[in-house]
């Protein structure tokens, strides 16, 4: 083991973020941390690396063992280039292969016993060197730079040039190349491109530390994670395995503890029936076991309803205006900056009901087509045309649809001035707004909450034809579900860039790829992508294909044969439910019959005590004789259908 985390709890202020938390980790493995925005995922990471205190509990890391942690964002200040940067991590090795190069040419010069010693030296060197990978140094740097996204042009960049993605970047490539015992990463792939999360997934799987991830990016989870922490309502909770394993035993364990939940309720309700009834008998004997029953009731350990999955937030997306068949068609398209060309000859058709994924590395222009078609940007040649009755929601990742001096609330009833408060502010709470939240300004909130409240402002656009700018960046992952469950039900045309594969693996019925200033289309999934882009990309590369033959290229034959349940096994399954269904009718009709049968007793019971009161009945000794007979059978009977409901309803 090589962490072990004991009983941490964190509260700030009121506010219980940790509580009562505890997990290890062992040498070697790859662990992640999950949960919603909020959950207390960094704070955690801050305990265990000490930049925070906790308020209960510790972390303790095995003696002798290093660690290194990734912040989400890096502060790097330096006056060193990228490549002198991570040069500066092997600055021991370094300084040891100096000390070789100058013992070589010091023993140039001597002999006899000063030569043994510095032989004897330089040999332990060179051991040393060779045993901490001296010699591969240099290429290695250069690999993590170029696995990072950087070309070698960039290796002599300064630093104090770069974005602060970059710097991330560079700060996740110094780390790996410092080879701690425990890494911790957060939010490791915010800046990395797909290539790049490719390379940092099988980096990972390879290394031989052990790594805890905190990310939101679920296909990197899936490869990577051998164990998930859950973070929920301040709790933790460990499952075996990767992110998909996880899911599939939350989804288990949710739809257990809400069977169990609704079973305890009936019986509740049930129990509360039968006590009711039994204390309407009015007998002594009734009533006492109303009361044992009550005692019994009061001591159950009531079950709290479970959260359901997604409840926080509903999406709803649906057009108010069915568009033309052919949404979107472009001819020719080409743009460049300077001498850096993006992409020329582009032809692309989307039609109605599509959801195309646009990937591809960073700086390819994804983005730019999407501001071209929404023209923020000018093409420098090419045609786009809207189809008939197409009306377009564009959700910018650089959020310029928000206007950053308004409140929330502002921001909504001014884009949509016929909705009323209440209609305002229950739309915000659907998107996690509430209370004063509502008030706050555009340009105080996180970028995840502007993201939020773009989406919400794209809920409500009377639109055929969304527009999507990496729509997933800063959502958690219940967030993305929500948003894919949405995208999936929509009726109208969806056209989105992102570089969640999981997301776009769930929503996308088309992908392309921009790639070499040309777009490789794909007619499926991102499992689909993955499995035909090297035909593709040979197809492509040897000329067989153009950009308008990619857009309209004839779908690849996907197979897929779901299995078969077996037909005698469907047939026992149906007619035991039959039976049990019947048999159930059939307690429900004894329990009613009986019921009846009581009724008309204590009636009649009743009719009898009547008689009883009248004078001329009260005379005659014959008749009482006959009234007290009837009433001692009335209540044998009733002895016996009481005892018999009381049955029937336990059964039942």
């Amino acid at each position: 083991m090589i962490l072990s985390c004991s009983h941490i709890t964190k509260a700030f202020a009121t506010d219980v973020v940790l509580d009562d938390i505890s997990f290890h980790i062992e040498d070697c493995e790859k662990a992640a941390i999950v949960g919603v925005n909020g959950a207390g995922k960094t704070t955690l990471l801050r305990i265990i690396v000490g930049e925070t205190e906790a308020d209960a509990g510790q972390a303790v890391l095995t003696k002798g063992k290093t660690l290194g942690y990734l912040a989400q964002n890096q502060d790097l200040t330096s006056h060193r280039s990228i490549y002198d940067e991570l040069l500066e991590v092997k600055r021991p090795v370094i300084e040891m292969e100096e000390q070789i190069r100058c013992l070589e040419q010091q023993m140039k010069h001597v002999s006899g016993d000063e030569l043994e010693q510095m032989l004897e030296t330089y040999t332990r060197l060179t051991h040393r060197f060779e045993l901490e990978e001296g010699y591969s140094c240099r290429s290695e740097i250069a690999g993590v730079l170029k696995g990072l996204g950087f070309t070698e042009d960039d290796f002599q960049r300064p630093i104090s040039t770069l974005s602060g993605g970059q710097k991330t970047r560079v700060s996740l490539g110094k780390l790996l190349l410092s080879r701690p015992d425990l890494i911790l990463l957060d939010e490791p792939t915010n800046h990395l491109d797909m290539g790049s999360i490719a390379w940092l997934e099988n980096y990972l799987l390879n290394y031989k530390g052990a790594v805890i991830i905190v990310a939101h990016d679920r296909y990197f989870l899936d490869k990577i994670a051998t164990k998930i922490i859950e973070l929920e309502n301040g709790h933790g909770s460990v499952y075996p395995g990767n992110y998909t394993a996880y899911s599939q035993k939350k989804a288990l364990v949710r739809e257990t503890r809400m069977k169990a939940y609704l079973n305890q309720q009936q019986e509740i309700r049930h129990q509360e029936e039968v006590i009711r009834k039994l204390r309407s008998f009015n007998r002594e004997k009734s009533i006492k076991r109303a009361e044992s029953r009550e005692k019994m009731l009061s001591k159950i350990d009531v079950l709290d309803k479970p959260a359901e999955i997604n409840d926080e937030m509903n999406l709803r997306l649906e057009p108010d205006t069915v568009s033309g068949e052919d949404v979107l068609t472009i001819r020719n398209l080409s743009k460049s900056f300077g001498s850096n060309h993006l992409f020329s000859g582009v032809d692309i058709d989307i039609r109605r009901g599509e959801r195309v994924a646009i990937i591809g590395d960073n700086g390819t222009g994804k983005t730019t087509l999407l501001k071209i078609i929404n023209q923020l940007l000018p093409a420098d040649s090419g045609e786009i045309t809207l189809g008939a009755r197409v009306g377009i929601a564009y959700y910018d990742q650089d959020y310029q649809v928000l206007h950053m001096e308004k409140t929330l609330f502002d921001e909504l009833q001014d884009a949509y001035p016929e909705m009323n408060n209440t209609k305002v502010r229950s739309i915000l709470a659907a998107f996690l707004f509430t209370g004063d939240d509502v008030f706050k300004r555009i340009g105080d909130l996180s970028g995840g909450e502007r993201g939020r409240v773009s989406l919400a402002k794209l809920m409500l656009a009377p639109a055929n034809f969304l527009i999507l700018d990496e729509p997933t960046n800063h959502l958690d992952i219940t967030s993305k579900e929500i948003l894919e469950d949405a995208l999936n039900h929509y009726t109208g045309t969806v056209l989105y860039v992102s570089h969640d594969r999981y997301f776009i693996n769930r929503t996308a019925t088309r992908i392309l790829e921009l790639a070499g200033g040309q777009f490789i289309n794909y007619i499926g999934n991102y499992d689909y992508y993955l499995e035909k882009r090297e035909l593709m990309a040979q197809l492509y590369l040897g000329g067989v294909a153009s950009s308008r033959a990619a857009s309209n290229a004839t779908p690849w034959a996907a197979a897929s044969s779901p299995a078969a349940g077996s037909d005698s096994s469907t047939r026992e399954a149906w007619q035991a439910k039959k039976e049990e269904q019947s048999r159930q009718r059939k307690r429900q009709n004894d329990l009613k019959k009986t019921e009846d049968a009581i009724a008309a007793l204590e009636g009649r019971d009743s009719h009898l005590d009547e008689l009883l009161s009248q004078p001329e009945v009260a005379t005659d000794v014959a008749k009482l004789l006959e009234i007290n007979k009837e009433k001692e059978e009335i209540k044998a009977q009733l002895e016996t259908l009481y005892e018999a409901w009381e049955a029937l309803a336990e059964d039942a």
